[in-house]
């Protein structure tokens, strides 16, 4: 790799206010209930979280690289990485887009560039609380929101300072949570990247054990509470839904990612178009 991967460490304090509160309680079955129960829920959250802070951290390692694409397949300084292309367009008159749309063609002689990212949470955070199942599943709730909040601070951080390209944006946190800065930051197992083995992809670029994250046979992540994907500034970039994958597609994604059909068809899955229909 020619590029320095940058590895990030955070106080629960520090993340705390990146923390998308609308998620927590969608978790806990909470959107639409009583203002006062929901009230009541984030003030043992934030109970929690003042438990938390000191003795746990949350993690990131990120890097960016130079990047390429050649037809749907991202190249990350030399590793190509195979993506999946929409079935249908997100409206009338709008292109099936990849996400390796996002970075300017090989063929045309310019480098761009493209990043890559895992964020985690210590994996002892949720220790604590074993055996008392309310606060075990706070924990693990928070657990999560934690890891997403450092995935959106990490993300900040790379726009205005390590890759630089918005050093004068100022948003609120409401503006954050609303995704209105330049870019995106796709994540594995979302909808424009299903397919967790591309965290074995990822591992290979960043190390995820340098922050204690490992991954099961699937490419699921261990801990359970970490979020992996990549990261491109275009400035129309944007998040889209893949649909459902045909045979045809499953094929050629099998082709590029040199596996077998029948292994590559266990990790989408559920984006498959049923048979039969």
């Amino acid at each position: 790799m020619k590029h320095t991967v940058v590895r990030l460490s955070y106080s629960v304090h520090d993340i705390e206010p990146y923390i998308n509160w609308s998620y927590f309680f969608y978790a806990w079955s909470m959107n639409g209930k009583p203002e006062e129960a929901r009230q009541s829920l984030r003030h043992d959250a934030e109970d929690m979280l003042a438990e938390m802070n000191g003795k746990y951290h949350t993690h990131a390692v990120f890097g960016i690289f130079d990047a390429n694409s050649d037809g749907d397949d991202l190249l990350l300084d030399g590793v190509r990485i195979p993506m999946l292309r929409q079935q249908k367009p997100a409206r009338e008159g709008l292109p099936c887009y990849c996400l390796s749309d996002f970075v300017r063609p090989a063929a045309s002689g310019i480098t761009d560039r493209a990043g890559a990212f895992c964020t985690s949470v210590d994996a002892s955070l949720t220790e604590d609380y074993k055996g008392d199942p309310y606060n075990q599943m706070l924990s693990q709730t928070l657990a999560d929101r934690l890891a997403e909040g450092t995935a959106e601070k990490m993300h900040e951080e790379v726009r205005r300072k390590y890759w630089g390209y918005a050093p004068e944006e100022h948003l609120t946190m409401e503006e954050t949570h609303a995704e209105k800065y330049q870019g995106i930051r796709p994540a594995v197992g979302y909808p424009s990247l299903p397919d967790t083995s591309i965290n074995f992809i990822l591992d290979g670029i960043l190390d995820m054990k340098s922050i204690g994250v490992r991954l099961t046979e699937s490419g699921m992540m261990v801990p359970h509470a970490s979020v992996s994907g990549f990261m491109f500034a275009h400035p129309k970039a944007f998040y889209f839904y893949l649909g459902k994958i045909g045979e045809d597609q499953l094929r050629d994604y099998a082709r590029r990612r040199g596996l077998p059909a029948e292994v590559v068809r266990k990790f989408i899955q559920s984006s498959l178009v049923e048979k039969g229909q």
